[in-house]
């Protein structure tokens, strides 16, 4: 048993157990191309949240993992067979929810484990702030904390090189052969504001990728995945110690 993983403690050990940090991490439930599972974003979330919780633990951080949510914002693949959608007002609801419960018992810190591109709680978040001002609201996206082009040869943001070979490295056994991939290939939209990203609209993922894949896995190893893994799990790692050890009440200088 892990005693910074919530599922895993007993009621014996959180008695008298308290804790600075709560982490929740969030994932989705969707096709990724023709060779990862559709819990591919939940099993990351999983691994990172656990290892990245071990390392901070190891350093003195008081962090709890909680359970991930499995549902994310999938609003642009209504048509993909078994694609869950979770709505932002649903995601909203959930997080007071488990505000609720944290701010009712003093644990005051909290940090969403994004792990979905669809899912952006930063709005949610300054809602929520409002209703609770004690707590320390925060979210990061892993996915984003470290430059990928280091570290994988091909771009892609959906099933692509980086979450192929981290799933070749954390879960090898719900990897399919990479012959069994498409390419990834990814149509761009006629708009050059929406190309170049600084303008945005929704994407309807059947109109723009045949396999639900962007960006092209075929150059993915397990050795790659771990290398990543273990550099983005110190940097959560770190973030997590940061967040514990900040006064709220001094956060700016």
């Amino acid at each position: 048993m892990k005693p910074f993983i919530l599922s895993q403690c007993s009621w014996k050990e959180l008695k008298t157990q308290r804790f600075e940090l709560a982490v929740l991490p969030w994932g989705a439930t969707e096709a990724h191309n023709y060779h990862l599972p559709y819990g591919t974003d939940v099993y990351e979330a999983n691994a990172i949240a656990e290892v990245s919780g071990k390392k901070a633990w190891e350093q003195g951080a008081k962090v709890i993992i909680l359970p991930t949510i499995p549902f994310g914002v999938n609003t642009g693949q209504t048509d993909i067979y078994l694609d869950m959608n979770m709505s932002p007002s649903t995601q909203m609801a959930v997080l007071r929810d488990v505000l609720t419960v944290l701010n009712r018992q003093g644990l005051h810190k909290f940090l969403i484990l994004n792990s979905h591109g669809g899912n952006n709680f930063k709005t949610i978040l300054r809602e929520l702030g409002l209703e609770f001002p004690k707590m320390f609201l925060s979210t990061c996206n892993w996915f984003q904390a470290l430059d990928k082009s280091k570290y994988f040869e091909e771009e892609g943001d959906h099933a692509d090189e980086m979450e192929t070979s981290i799933m070749m490295h954390i879960n090898p056994e719900f990897v399919l052969p990479l012959p069994e991939a498409s390419l990834g290939k990814e149509k761009k939209s006629v708009i050059k504001g929406f190309r170049e990203k600084w303008a945005w609209k929704e994407r309807k993922w059947s109109v723009i990728t045949e396999s639900t894949g962007t960006g092209n896995p075929k150059k993915s190893t397990s050795e790659k995945g771990r290398n990543f893994f273990e550099d983005v799990t110190d940097k959560i790692s770190e973030l997590i110690q940061d967040i514990c050890k900040a006064n709220p009440d001094e956060l700016y200088k």
